[in-house]
């Protein structure tokens, strides 16, 4: 057999070996590319944190949040197959395989952002395509559209509100965390039906605009500020803008509602019309607040005597926000009553569950430093061994050891166990449980939430487990 032959063969089989582990190794690091929200400058950024790790073929068969085959995903897929095959036969005709397996083998961390750029013309055409579909729906259907941001609480206003507006009006939300431009034109396109009469929309942020162009789909009539605080810092820099975003649906709504508890929100109060809420609200005020182990009674404004399944005065503050545009809307208290008795807490969201005999406090959905003290307040009113499982707050900038170093010391005053899940991400925790003189023997450090769950649930006597936050797995 001739040099040249076998140097063929060689080549062939050293190509078969590396689309095999392309083949495996692929999955994953597309699947942190959409956990990292499809974002090119914020994958970069994790693979250079990560580097190693994208090398690692691995099945996530427990993920959080497992991969979706979307379509986009799909796509870009097929487009790096497509370019490594074209690459590939350029080597061969070239002589130079082995120096393009070679780069093709370093690139394969950034295979998504190049797969991401190469099908970005495709992606817009068919973001104009289901944006202008979704906004055609709107048009015709035309139901009055209520919009609601904030740095925390959205999402239990969203759930809040609809479920009072249900008492009267045909209502459609966005479900769980659409609240992205194309998740709110993926509930419009699939979910929107001629009877709908309101459409009570989430609009999340990461960065600046990202309000305005959910509010340029949707129109929203009304809008509903739950809070602004230091959330997302790492991509929104600074608190100024976060402001600036979230009040960009103040710009696009005819009507506010906005917390008036919250300094960032009074401040800035808008020249339009608006309503303040909340438990020192000048509008709609919430008081005569009792809190037992099986929910919460509370008054608004003349109307006494509130009945909700909640613990929590923040989820008291969330309500008020619900109540004070239910009854705007013109749904009688009466209805408010009865609905209220329906709620339950969002899933993640300060959720009260039992398990095995206890008590479990599953805060778990991205936690932020206001969130964290209102679930600690909340853990203290309960009886027995006050135990918190936490791997701390992310995506918080330059504040992020700070606040988790802060939480730790509040986490001291009410915890009698503390399971830190991640040695490294919990550092600033930990020096904030030794600030307070906490002892190392109630400080367990683990790196599955899982096996603290077990472990806590092993301790003796009565037990009430808070789940504070709970990252991804581009987080750990």
């Amino acid at each position: 057999m001739s040099f040249l032959l076998q140097s063929f063969i060689g080549w062939i089989i050293l190509s078969v070996i590396y689309s095999v582990f392309v083949f495996l190794n692929m999955p994953k690091n597309f699947h942190m590319f959409q956990l990292n929200s499809y974002k090119n400058k914020t994958h970069l950024k994790w693979i250079f944190s990560n580097y190693i790790k994208c090398y690692r073929i691995t099945k996530n068969k427990n993920s959080k949040k497992p991969i979706v085959y979307t379509r986009r995903l799909v796509t870009m897929i097929i487009a790096i197959a497509v370019i490594q095959f074209i690459v590939i036969c350029l080597g061969f005709l070239t002589e130079c395989i082995p120096l393009v397996l070679l780069v093709l083998f370093l690139l394969t961390p950034f295979y998504p952002i190049i797969g991401n750029i190469f099908c970005s013309p495709i992606e817009k055409a068919y973001r104009r395509y289901y944006i202008n579909d979704a906004k055609h729906i709107l048009k015709e259907v035309n139901p009055i559209v209520i919009g609601i941001t904030g740095s925390y609480g959205k999402t239990s206003v969203k759930y809040f509100l609809t479920t009072l507006l249900q008492a009267k009006y045909e209502t459609l939300m966005t479900p769980e965390s659409f609240n992205t431009p194309m998740g709110v034109v993926k509930t419009i396109r699939e979910q929107m039906r001629p009877t709908c009469q309101i459409f009570v929309c989430e609009m999340g942020a990461r960065q600046e605009w990202d309000i305005k162009e959910i509010c340029d789909i949707v129109n929203p009539k009304y809008g509903i500020i739950t809070s602004i605080g230091e959330q997302h810092l790492e991509t929104f820099k600074s608190i100024d803008t976060i402001i600036k975003t979230k009040f960009e649906l103040a710009e696009s709504a005819e009507i506010l509602f906005l917390n008036g508890d919250n300094s960032y929100i009074t401040a800035h109060l808008p020249k339009k019309t608006y309503f303040l809420y909340g438990l020192n609200g000048k509008d709609y005020k919430a008081d005569n607040i009792k809190v037992t182990l099986t929910g919460t009674t509370f008054g608004v404004n003349e109307y006494s005597d509130l009945q909700v399944k909640l613990v929590g005065e923040h989820n008291i503050q969330n309500l008020n926000g619900a109540i004070a545009v239910a009854l705007y809307l013109g749904v009688d208290i009466e209805d408010i009553r009865t609905q209220l008795r329906k709620i339950v807490s969002p899933p993640h969201r300060l959720e009260l569950k039992r398990q095995n005999g206890v008590t479990i406090l599953d805060d778990a959905y991205n936690s932020n430093p206001a969130g964290c003290l209102a679930a600690l307040k909340t853990l203290s009113l309960f009886e027995g061994l006050k135990i918190l499982i936490t791997p701390g707050m992310v995506e918080l900038g330059e504040k992020q050891n700070e606040c988790n170093r802060i939480f730790g010391e509040q986490a001291a005053e009410v915890c009698d166990y503390v399971y830190l899940i991640g040695k490294k991400q919990t550092v600033a925790i930990y020096e904030g449980l030794k600030a307070k003189n906490y002892s190392d023997e109630k400080i367990i450090i683990l790196e599955d939430v899982r096996v603290a769950i077990n472990k806590a649930m092993g301790l003796e006597g009565e037990k009430i487990i808070l789940l504070e936050n709970d990252l991804p797995d581009n987080f750990l």
